[in-house]
């Protein structure tokens, strides 16, 4: 029986809750910028992927890894439907991972580090993953097995990216702690350089390490003898608390914020537990700069409509906030649903800017919604930039790096390049994973 969908648009000023729409179908806009879980597992130096999966899951993974021109760090073992009836996938699943590593072996390349990707298939049949990693860790006992899944239909679990971002560190080792370095956990992307974050840590005398500059394994399992994580994309939080708690380390979630108040707090968490001195980061100074920064900014883009998008930033209605508390014309905001971390933008955005449009990315119908605008468009994020048709766009995925208020500057900077310079949206916003090797 078919049955009609919501609407996929609705006034910020008319919302009832943070799921913003109904959706049974959904339609993925071809904005390929966002990272998926090969992405995310090509940050561990070294490591060695294999997904055990269909061939119908397998296409995507693999021509991911191809686009990277990483294919010689990733492997696949094929589940059959035979297997499924003959119930054999368990045995399939042991002895074509320990079949891949014994051929990388041959060559001589047996990695030191494999993260194995079981799917939804081995949740349903039951397979004891378990038995298989312990298998898997007698016959190679000098490989490290990160346990992660590819099962993204399982809804109440954890989200395959979340649940990544925790695995790839469980082969950190508990050591001696050196209280003077600070690990960045889960983001996809270094900190910018001129990240206010940065600027305190040196300040206080600390190191900023992160897998982004392990260029060996070694070098990234050495992370363990940070004596603080750290992390600040909202993806990240879950394991980098659980890798802290593990191996007794602090841990300070600093999410990426476009608010001076929670920005100021953040430093003031800096001061008190890692005894960054006062007089770093001035706040009034910082936000003065800030001011300065969305000025000009304004001045450049003046009345022109701005459109965001939830791909691009993990606070959309944050940065939907401020600019227009600057006295930008923001329209429109394409998001599916409000994180309790945003909520307290949506909450002024009712107030301020009833109006505001807050439309879905996934719904069926955006397939054949117009997309092309009558006037100049700013699109903040590829999905805004493809709904809208618009060449003038901030391109950036996941936060990009983005923090402090340095990074509310970037913004502003970003802003401004994109009113001025055009881009070829149809050839940029195609490719994976923004910022990754790509062979092409």
């Amino acid at each position: 029986m078919l049955k009609r969908l919501g609407p996929s648009v609705v006034a910020a000023g008319d919302t009832t809750s943070p799921a913003l729409f109904d959706s049974k179908l959904e339609f993925n806009p071809p904005a390929h910028g966002v990272w998926n879980i090969v992405h995310v597992g090509m940050l561990v130096p070294e490591a060695h992927q294999i997904y055990v999966c269909a061939v119908n899951c397998m296409r995507g993974v693999v021509l991911t890894a191809a686009e990277m021109g990483l294919s010689n760090r990733f492997s696949c073992v094929v589940l059959k439907e035979t297997d499924i009836v003959r119930g054999t996938v368990e045995e399939v699943t042991l002895e074509g991972i320990a079949d891949v590593l014994l051929k990388l072996k041959a060559r001589g390349t047996l990695p030191p580090c494999v993260i194995v990707f079981p799917v939804c298939t081995h949740h349903f049949l039951g397979v004891s993953m378990a038995r298989v990693y312990r298998e898997l860790r007698h016959r190679f006992p000098s490989v490290d097995f990160v346990e992660a899944y590819m099962d993204p239909i399982m809804k109440r679990r954890l989200a395959p990216d979340v649940r990544l971002r925790k695995a790839i560190y469980d082969p950190l080792e508990p050591c001696e702690a050196d209280s003077r370095l600070v690990a960045l956990l889960g983001s996809d992307f270094a900190l910018d350089d001129d990240c206010d974050l940065r600027a305190a840590l040196d300040a206080g005398g600390y190191k900023l390490t992160d897998v982004q500059s392990c260029t060996t394994y070694a070098e990234f399992k050495a992370m363990a003898a940070a004596g603080t994580f750290v992390s600040v994309y909202p993806n990240a939080a879950y394991g980098a608390r659980k890798a802290a708690s593990r191996l007794g380390r602090a841990h300070l979630y600093m999410p990426s914020s476009f608010s001076y108040d929670e920005i100021a707090r953040q430093h003031k968490l800096l001061r008190t537990e890692l005894g960054v001195p006062a007089g770093t980061i001035v706040d009034a100074d910082e936000i003065e700069r800030c001011e300065q920064a969305l000025n000009e900014a304004r001045q450049v883009i003046g009345s022109a409509s701005i459109v965001i998008d939830a791909s691009a930033h993990p606070r959309p209605l944050g940065l939907a906030r401020l600019l227009i508390e600057h006295g930008f014309r923001v329209d429109e905001v394409y998001l599916d649903g409000v994180t309790d971390e945003d909520a307290s933008a949506l909450d002024w955005l009712r107030a301020h800017a009833p109006e505001l449009q807050l439309s879905s990315i996934v719904l069926p119908e955006l397939r054949v919604a117009p997309r092309e605008r009558i006037e100049r468009v700013i699109a903040i994020g590829q999905k805004a930039a493809w709904f809208t048709g618009t060449p003038y766009f901030v391109n950036i995925v996941e936060g990009a790096g983005l923090w402090g208020y340095a990074g509310i500057r970037t913004m502003a900077r970003a802003m401004v390049e994109a009113w001025r310079v055009p881009k070829n949206a149809r050839d940029i916003v195609p490719r994976k994973g923004l910022g990754c090797a790509s062979c092409f």
